[in-house]
């Protein structure tokens, strides 16, 4: 093993990997070909203590960043270049405030010039890594560097992003955002050392200054390979950009927004007609509400952006109709996913228009999600002949995010507009067959009918809990309520058919009968608020099933 000090090679200056005579070559290369050796005794579990031990030297040793760069440079071994990033990031990490401001700079250009230059690399770990080491040290610099340096930082990777170099380098672009993105969220960043204000001015300057910059290059970016991906067979790289790119708006829009771009905090207009203000934290589901503020209308709303995303995933969807394993493909679940949260934006992101906006915002959406999930006896029977769930448990929890930032007027006639119910009634067909899928299956916990029914259930929970919470004895439309009544019907008979069959069964573990119970109070909480939005037929309902029940307990006692 060589020693710490023998990995020491100055700073990270512009000589990259290059220096010196031949005896620095040859020591040089003698610091690779330990970390070589070390990285495959790793692989072959040889003497393990000793090659970590190898490994930790160069990650410990002072200012190794010219030994790191030759090896990124000149090994033909990926793990021995993985290490080699690790430990660039580990030793600037450490001497911070050593460096000089050309140095951190260098260190810096040099991770994203190595990722930009070897962009069609086949090891996809290596230069990810790399990628996440140039955003940690930008952001260990963040508030050291002036403007005109980060704009050059940025000039490089928006080129890249906007394929200028080819869409390889694209990918890496993006690639490289989302890892930068990653390290200035609070709950996705790495550990500094640094107090929590360091990590909150950098989240708030990232947000202030250039997030919204970010969403549209990714946006562009995508956009930019649709006409290949949707018109080519032979489109792999470009699929593999856009992927990330959606992935990237994702990213984005999960973002904990804080600030409009004057720097003010955003706030609610609790004014706007339909817009829900507070919601019912949901027990099964998860629904991140998205608030980015007013300077993200542009970006977001009257870009045609929706309408793009929704026509390059049916356009896809219908190109690959055929094909079943299209729907868990990357860029399909990737493009689910973003619509999916895009249904849940709100605040003041719209005007205060009485929520019209808004509205024709969620149609919009509502629209394109439709095929997920309607008609709903024709999508279970598919699921149950072996299709995929995704796409129908994303069509639910879109319903879920609108019921979410809607209130249950106007999430029931918005698919008013475009068919002869409301989406209060496909909200319980939809559900209906789910049960249907859950009795006729005797479910086990964990399947996409259990799932499906959770989800839904949340959606009830949240429109109706909104209607308890106004105070006033709200009358729903008689459709809804013939529909609620329907639904509560269907979920006793389930119900009742799980019980019979848990009765006869004693071989349940306790454990499991307890989780069992705790869950069946949750949706028992649920089943009421649907019970009570059908009243007049619900409670009947339960009397007579009361009382055939008692009926037959004093037959079996006569």
């Amino acid at each position: 093993m060589i020693k710490m000090q023998e990995y020491s090679n100055g700073g990270g200056g512009d000589d990259g990997g290059g220096g010196g005579g031949p005896a620095d070559l040859a020591k040089l290369q003698s610091i690779m070909h330990s970390i070589e050796i070390a990285c495959s005794s790793i692989q072959m579990h040889v003497n393990p203590a000793a090659a970590e031990a190898t490994i930790l030297g160069l990650c410990q040793s002072p200012q190794p960043y010219k030994a790191c760069q030759f090896i990124l440079e000149n090994s033909q071994v990926a793990n021995a270049r993985f290490q080699a990033a690790a430990a660039i990031r580990d030793a600037a990490m450490r001497e911070w405030s050593f460096l000089t401001a050309d140095e951190k700079k260098s260190l810096i250009g040099f991770c994203l010039c190595f990722v930009m230059q070897h962009a069609s690399s086949p090891e996809g770990y290596v230069q990810a890594k790399i990628s996440s080491v140039a955003a940690q040290l930008m952001k260990r610099g963040w508030l050291d560097f002036t403007s005109s340096d980060k704009e050059a930082f940025f000039s490089q990777v928006h080129q890249a992003v906007l394929g200028i170099h080819g869409v390889d380098t694209q990918f890496i672009g993006i690639n490289f955002l989302e890892s930068l993105v990653s390290e200035f969220s609070p709950s996705t960043s790495s550990a500094m050392g640094l107090p929590r204000e360091f990590h909150e001015q950098c989240r708030i300057s990232l947000e202030l200054d250039y997030l919204k910059t970010f969403y549209c290059w990714a946006r562009d970016a995508a956009l930019s390979v649709t006409k290949q991906i949707i018109e080519s067979d032979a489109a792999a790289s470009e699929v593999k950009a856009c992927t990330a790119a959606l992935r990237l708006l994702h990213q984005i829009l999960n973002w904990d927004f804080q600030f409009d771009t004057s720097g003010r905090k955003i706030s609610i207009n609790v004014f706007s007609a339909g817009v829900r203000t507070e919601s019912s934290s949901s027990k099964r589901s998860e629904c991140i509400i998205v608030q980015p503020g007013p300077a993200w209308c542009d970006a977001l709303i009257s870009s045609g952006h929706i309408v793009w995303l929704l026509n390059l995933y049916s356009a896809l969807r219908q190109k690959f109709s055929s094909e079943g394993y299209w729907l868990d493909c990357p860029i399909a679940v990737s493009a689910r996913k973003l619509i999916v949260q895009l249904c849940s934006l709100t605040g003041t992101v719209f005007p205060s228009d009485n929520g019209k906006m808004q509205e024709h915002h969620l149609l919009q959406l509502l629209s394109g999600i439709l095929e997920w999930v309607d008609p709903p006896d024709v999508v279970a029977q598919a699921i149950e002949s072996g299709k995929s769930e995704s796409e129908m448990l994303d069509g639910c929890r879109a319903l879920l995010s609108i019921a979410t930032v809607t209130t249950p007027f106007v999430f029931d006639r918005l698919l008013k507009s475009i068919r002869p119910f409301g989406t209060l009634t496909l909200l319980s067909n939809l559900m209906c067959e789910v049960v249907k899928v859950l009795m006729m299956n005797n479910t086990e916990e964990g399947t996409w009918s259990w799932e499906a029914r959770d989800i839904l259930l949340d959606t009830w929970t949240t429109l109706l809990v909104s209607l308890d919470s106004t105070g006033r004895n709200v009358v729903l439309p008689l459709e809804v309520r013939n529909a609620a009544a329907s639904l509560f019907a269907l979920i006793v008979e389930s119900e009742l058919k799980v019980a019979s069959a848990s009765a006869m069964d004693d071989n349940g573990e306790f454990n499991y009968l307890q989780a069992s119970i705790s869950a069946m109070d949750e949706r028992l909480s649920s089943y009421a608020l649907i019970a009570r939005a059908a009243i007049d037929a619900t409670v009947p309902l339960l009397t007579r099933l009361f009382s055939e029940r008692f009926a037959r307990l004093h037959q079996g006692h006569d």
